[in-house]
Formats: C-alpha cells, structure tokens, sequence
C-alpha cells in the first residue's frame, strides 16, 4: 500500500474520500457528519469548511479521527492468502457474502453465507458476540466495511473484512474462482 496524502483543512471530500474511504463513516460516527441529507457535504467543500459549519469542530481534531480510522479499518483486513489459511483451522470463522445471489452462485468462498435481512436477524439473535466473522463483497471497498462497523456497532467484537473482496480471493488464494467485471449501466 502507497502512503496516504496529507491531510488538510484545504482538502476538498471529494478528495479526502478518494484517499481515505472511511472518513465519511468516521465523520459520521464521531461527529454525525456525512450520513444522511440534513448532515450531507458536497465533494467539491474542503473539510474545514465542513468542519466550521458542524459546530466549528477543531480541523486537526477531525483529522487526527480521520486518520485514527483509517488505520483501525486497515487493520481490520484479513489477507485473502490468510484467509484461506484460517478456513483450515478446526473452527473457521464464519463469512458473509454481502453481493448479490446471481453474484454469490457464480463464485463464492464455499463455506459462506449469502447476506440477507433474514441472516441479519439469526445474527443478532443467536450468534455469540465474539465469533470469528469475515465479511467480503466484490472488491473489498465500502459495502463490507460498513457491514463491518455495522455489526461491530451492535456489539460484535471480531469482525474482519476480507482485502480486495472476492476478486482479490480469486486472484491471490483461489484461482479456480471465476472473476468478474460488474458492468454499471
């Protein structure tokens, strides 16, 4: 991984967003930036000028979380070489396909489960709170970390995203694994 810029308080969100993907999941976490109409940004506001109008909270302040996050995000990761390495272990953890059904019988880690409102509900009503849990969707981006902070935000204590997603699977520990191009119309 190439070295994050600088951050600053002349740094556009459409920039700060390219560099750290998580910031707007951590404005919002510690600040309510970010997450809905009302607490939105444009991408072409710097983040001082963000941080004037919520409140004048400090820009190093806000930087410093940014980059606090980042790095706890980074660090949430599991390899794709390590995770097939931990799906040998007696207990495996369990995985969380986030993509959709067509994309999950296509090509998926065999041992996954495909994500759906009613798997969130035997999640959260049965699930220990300390299971070993990988979420992975297509590339690894933002889909499996808000899944991720989302069950960690109700309590789950060992929730790990898989780096580069399926693809990243499929190129690096399983190369039987079909890959794919998502076409967005």
């Amino acid at each position: 991984m190439s070295p994050s810029p600088t951050i600053t308080a002349d740094t556009s969100m459409a920039d700060l967003l390219v560099h750290f993907p998580g910031a707007q999941r951590a404005l919002f976490a510690k600040y309510h930036i970010g997450g809905c109409a009302s607490c939105g940004f444009r991408p072409d506001e710097t983040l001082g000028g963000v941080c004037q109008r919520n409140e004048n909270i400090p820009v190093s302040e806000a930087i410093d979380h940014i980059i606090e996050s980042h790095d706890r995000e980074v660090a949430r990761q599991i390899l794709p070489t390590d995770l097939k390495a931990r799906l040998e272990d007696p207990d495996p953890p369990a995985l969380l396909d986030l993509r959709t059904r067509e994309e999950h019988e296509n090509a998926c880690i065999t041992t996954a489960d495909l994500f759906s409102h009613d798997k969130l509900q035997d999640i959260m009503a049965s699930w220990p709170k300390d299971r070993s849990i990988i979420v992975y969707d297509h590339l690894g981006e933002n889909g499996a970390m808000d899944a991720a902070a989302y069950l960690e935000g109700h309590g789950f204590t060992n929730v790990r995203t898989l780096r580069g997603g399926i693809d990243g699977y499929a190129k690096e520990a399983d190369p039987s694994l079909p890959r794919y191009r998502l076409e967005i119309a």
